[in-house]
């Protein structure tokens, strides 16, 4: 069950690019997530025409200003900052913008909390999501434990196997082949007990950028 963000604008600009940053398809790095969340009333924020161009071309607004979301830029006051100030920790430039895109399993933008089922998804935009894996440009792919329940649930991803194995490195391995690795990594918004394993996987992440 989830709710559907009442913006006519958002729904508008998921229906047209439902993604952010580059193309899934072509980026080397590919961040996959449950649904994108905004605050019920995001069209008052002072941000929300960045947003809207952030969310028509990813990877020109990263190049324009400098930061990966617009949720980074100093009049946004909301939800969102801790999972984004963790991603920067990762290391990406603007000159990485290209290379880096987010998808999530839900096709339109949600509000409040969501606990989605495989009927809220779309089987088309599931698809999507598998082939820009399994036969796109991305290189490395990341997929919380969250995430990947579902997608196993739906059938959609049969090359995805009950747990992840180790890798030797922080993060676990969901798949790989000779030119692909899908790792498994904590949630970007964790905290607590599980902060440090998630820097650690931040650095391993970073690691990755230059190969």
């Amino acid at each position: 069950m989830f709710s559907q963000h009442q913006s006519i604008i958002l729904n508008k600009v998921f229906s047209e690019t439902p993604f952010q940053g580059a193309e899934p398809e072509s980026a080397k790095f590919l961040f996959i997530g449950l649904d994108a969340n905004y605050a019920p009333d995001i069209e008052d924020s002072p941000v929300f025409p960045k947003l809207r161009e952030y969310l028509r071309d990813g990877a020109a607004f990263w190049q324009r200003y400098g930061v990966h979301h617009p949720f980074l830029l100093s009049e946004y006051r909301g939800d969102g900052l801790f999972y984004h100030h963790s991603f920067a920790k990762i290391g990406f430039r603007s000159e990485h913008a290209a290379n880096v895109s987010f998808i999530e399993l839900l096709h339109v933008p949600t509000i409040g909390r969501s606990s989605l089922s495989v009927e809220d998804l779309s089987v088309s935009h599931l698809r999507r999501i598998n082939n820009a894996i399994l036969y796109g440009q991305p290189r490395y792919i990341f997929i919380p434990d969250s995430v990947a329940r579902l997608m196993k649930i739906s059938g959609e991803f049969p090359w995805l196997p009950r747990s992840p194995s180790v890798d030797g490195t922080p993060l676990k391995v969901w798949y790989r082949t000779v030119n692909k690795r899908v790792y498994w990594h904590y949630h970007f918004s964790v905290y607590g007990k599980f902060n440090e394993a998630k820097m650690n996987q931040l650095k391993a992440i970073g690691s990755l950028i230059g190969l």
